[in-house]
């Protein structure tokens, strides 16, 4: 039965979280499961169904229900196709099914604009004087994840153990990314190194041996809204936006090459960092400028 193959599938997935999985893996899983229960409920009144019945009619009627009952957009809806056809192809390999009911349907992601801060707007933001501390401590967060390419989750469970001297003689980042459990070494940029100085004496992080005062994900949002609005930037801030940044106007466009940024980032395939590289019509300019040059000199 399809709803039992997957709770054991998730039990045996959480057993794995820290060795195997992320955490937040297991959550989407989880989440992949919730939505078939209630697709199975909404199209056949059953809480469970035989495998043997999975076909390329229930999963477009799956997807449909995704769209337009849970009002997932495209990339969420293949997300969670993603994970259901883990559970189909095990059944496969187990005998469960002859014929795999996913032949002929494409998983096609749709291809996202990502939000990205210039040079400029990191100095806006900078050169600001906030009204009260906090404030000014989440927009210093917020910069040093521009200059570091950190996550939300990494930074608010970065520890000061994790600031080590690395091959250069300088400081690096080493620690490894809450989402993946991929390792990341980040050398430190001197705009990074500057804002860690004024927190070196804080009392929060000396408690709990954090490098910096970091606040729930929805509070650093409340206040990513008014540091925008007092920054004179018009776009909605979000810790994605610091890494897409970070791979963006800090490296790529600085010739930093791909390769190292993705390594820095931690992502596992080089081929999510080229998302990135997709965006950046100015690099392409300038590329082109060095080209012309050259052919004029010949």
């Amino acid at each position: 039965m399809l709803v039992d193959i997957f709770l054991e599938h998730n039990r045996k997935m959480k057993l794995l979280v820290g060795k195997e999985y992320a955490q937040l893996t297991y959550i989407r899983y989880e989440t992949t499961l919730a939505h078939t229960k209630k697709f199975l409920l909404y199209k056949y009144g059953k809480e469970d169904i035989d495998v043997k019945k999975l076909d390329y009619s229930f999963i477009n009627e799956f997807t449909f229900w995704l769209k337009a009952i849970r009002n997932c957009n495209q990339n969420s809806t293949i997300k969670y196709l993603s994970n259901f056809k883990k559970i189909v192809n095990f059944c496969i390999q187990s005998g469960f099914i002859v014929r795999n009911p996913f032949v002929g349907f494409k998983l096609v992601k749709k291809e996202v604009v990502r939000e990205i801060l210039s040079k400029e707007d990191l100095e806006k933001m900078a050169a600001v004087r906030f009204p009260t501390e906090r404030s000014g401590q989440v927009r210093d967060i917020f910069l040093f994840c521009c200059y570091t390419g950190l996550a939300y989750a990494d930074i608010k469970k970065l520890k000061r153990s994790e600031i080590v001297i690395g091959v250069d003689g300088e400081r690096w980042i080493f620690t490894s990314r809450q989402k993946t459990e991929t390792p990341s070494k980040i050398p430190l940029l001197p705009a990074a190194l500057e804002i860690l100085t004024r927190y070196e004496n804080n009392p929060m992080c000396l408690n709990k041996d954090l490098l910096m005062p970091v606040l729930s994900n929805q509070k650093m949002n409340d206040y990513l809204k008014q540091i925008a609005d007092m920054s004179g930037i018009d776009k909605v801030l979000t810790f994605h936006i610091a890494r897409h940044t970070f791979a963006t106007t800090i490296t790529l466009s600085n010739g930093v090459p791909i390769e190292t940024v993705s390594k820095m980032l931690g992502h596992k395939s080089l081929r999510t960092t080229q998302h990135y590289a997709k965006i950046l019509d100015l690099k392409v300019s300038q590329d082109m400028m060095v080209l012309k040059g050259k052919l004029e000199i010949k």
